[in-house]
């Protein structure tokens, strides 16, 4: 099937090391004008890093904090004879609507030739009864 590429790479070698060793110059400069920027102004590099903490302190409780969002629990009036009343209603509605899809799937298989909208119709019907089958479980 595939061929195996074997690699004779050595394991001490990684991305990092290799990094480093494409661009060793130019981390030793970055580095010497580091020190030599510490070296010069280390009150001015420390003021600086206090002030950043500060700023991220009162950012971090002010503009950046996000409140929990408060659940608003919506109380409704429980009327059981009206709730009875609607179960009664939309049971009787589903009963309607599986008695007409039946005569319809019925008169549909009678058929001996079903066109395409035939077909249609009857699939779209036979899966609207299995809906109706689930919600009455």
């Amino acid at each position: 099937m595939w061929k195996r590429i074997h690699s004779n790479r050595d394991p001490r070698d990684t991305l990092y090391s290799e990094i480093r060793k494409e661009f060793a110059s130019y981390f030793a400069i970055a580095g010497t004008a580091g020190k030599r920027l510490t070296g010069a102004y280390p009150k001015f590099l420390f003021g600086c890093m206090v002030f950043l903490m500060a700023l991220s302190l009162v950012l971090s409780f002010t503009v950046f904090r996000h409140p929990e969002k408060t659940k608003i629990t919506v109380v409704k009036k429980v009327n059981p004879v009206e709730d009875g009343f609607d179960q009664i209603i939309q049971a009787t509605s589903k009963i309607r609507e599986t008695m007409r899809l039946k005569k319809l799937v019925d008169s549909l298989s009678a058929k001996k030739q079903l066109s395409g909208q035939d077909s249609t119709l009857l699939d779209s019907a036979l899966d609207r009864l299995s809906q109706i089958h689930q919600t009455l479980k």
